[in-house]
């Protein structure tokens, strides 16, 4: 049973959160609603939307709570990192482990950010909707989301006039048109494919980001030797060295001999 003291220990500590972030809002008025926006996501409310949120905040209509999250001005990754690093100082242990997943946001228009038909975890299907990407903070004293994307389909970055329209940050780069090959270029990539090499010359335990093509070995052994490359191909590939290092002696790792196998003198007879 949830007491008078819970409740007031509950209010203190949002009151200390909020304490936290106060200088990420530059006016008093979009921190009030905040506030209030969040304790009506922890309230027991049957639906959460603008409308019941601003309810439940005492207000006639959903206009301020919208104004909130479209218009004013607050520093929305500033209150993201204040909230990751009161998660991690009050949850953080060794187990720790991040999740990350996607929630779809269905629509009827074709106007909010990143809304196209496309699959939906949360309907099942496809369906006309906008996908977030979500990232929480689990431990075994509990959970919470510390960090989110909205997901741009390309569709959408190469359209930098609807992009405007729907308030995109130019910062989101376009998507750049790849010219067809010229003959013998190959300076596109296809599929990405994840490799596990075994090597003698490989640096233990090491994860390489870069994104390498078939020449790259050729474009390694061009690098030891100091050779000239062959094609544009190899030319422009990245060499192996992010996880081989050629520079020290190779290792191999020592084994048990194996077994000798037993020999069997032959009879004739089957």
């Amino acid at each position: 049973m949830v007491t008078d003291d819970d409740l007031a220990t509950w209010i203190a500590g949002l009151d200390d959160l909020f304490a936290l972030v106060a200088g990420r809002f530059f006016r008093v008025e979009p921190r009030r609603r905040a506030r209030a926006y969040v304790r009506g996501l922890l309230a027991p409310l049957a639906a959460k939307n603008g409308w019941t949120l601003a309810e439940a905040a005492g207000d006639a209509t959903p206009d301020g709570m919208q104004r909130l999250l479209n218009r004013a001005a607050w520093d929305a990754d500033g209150v993201r990192d204040d909230v990751r690093g009161y998660v991690t100082g009050h949850l953080g242990t060794a187990e720790g482990v991040l999740v990350v997943d996607e929630t779809g946001f269905l629509k009827k228009g074709g106007k909010s950010a990143g809304v196209q038909r496309q699959y939906s975890g949360t309907a099942g299907r496809v369906e006309n909707c906008q996908l977030g990407v979500f990232c929480a903070y689990v431990t075994g004293t509990g959970r919470a989301l510390i960090d989110r994307e909205l997901y741009l389909p390309k569709s959408w970055i190469a359209d930098r006039d609807r992009c405007g329209e729907a308030a995109v940050p130019d910062d989101v780069p376009p998507d750049i048109h790849v010219p067809p090959d010229e003959p013998g270029g190959y300076d596109r990539y296809g599929f990405r494919v994840p490799c596990l090499v075994a090597s003698p010359y490989a640096k233990p335990g090491h994860v390489s980001s870069v994104v390498y093509d078939h020449t790259s070995v050729l474009a390694t052994i061009e690098l030891k030797w100091n050779l000239p490359a062959l094609t544009r191909r190899d030319a422009a590939a990245s060499p192996l060295t992010d996880f081989v290092d050629l520079s020290k002696p190779p290792h191999f790792p020592t084994t048990a001999p194996l077994p000798r196998p037993a020999v069997w003198p032959f009879t004739g007879q089957r």
